[in-house]
């Protein structure tokens, strides 16, 4: 089938051993409801990721119904897709609130090149100020940077 009669993103990501991997990640919450931009979401996912090693993620930025982030593969006999079930799954059991859920698919993208890293990064900080959250991306206080991603 070609691109222009899919209905929903090619599956996986190509991995090329012996060069760098980076995937730009976004995952909604179950029907875009605005439930992630708080503190115990916070707390919980930086637990479960810490845990969830297989994927090692750069930057990350929350916002209330979807979340941004960049990762890149630490363990390549864990696919993407597998990997983020993985952690929605603990940040579920966690959580203990049966109004945090998650959409069942996410969307990912393979960087090309450290400029579009750089590029993507930029734009996915300034979400909340062109969502009217905050004057300054440096006031959010849902988004951080837990590991430096190999480029």
């Amino acid at each position: 089938m070609n691109v222009q009669g899919r209905r929903r993103p090619a599956s996986g990501v190509r991995i090329d051993v012996g060069q760098p991997t980076i995937v730009f990640l976004t995952v909604c919450t179950d029907k875009r409801v605005p439930w992630l931009a708080n503190p115990d979401a916070h707390k919980y996912l930086l637990a479960v990721w810490h845990e969830a090693q297989a994927w090692l993620i750069g930057n990350y930025v929350l916002m209330p119904d979807h979340l941004h982030l960049f990762c890149a593969p630490h363990d390549l006999a864990m696919p993407l897709n597998r990997w983020v079930s993985y952690w929605k799954r603990l940040f579920t059991q966690r959580a203990h609130n049966s109004n945090w859920t998650w959409q069942s698919l996410h969307w990912d993208t393979r960087l090309r090149r450290s400029e579009n890293y750089t590029q993507k990064w930029h734009y996915v900080r300034e979400n909340p100020i062109r969502k009217g959250l905050v004057q300054n991306a440096d006031e959010w206080p849902f988004q951080g940077t837990l590991n430096i991603l190999p480029w």
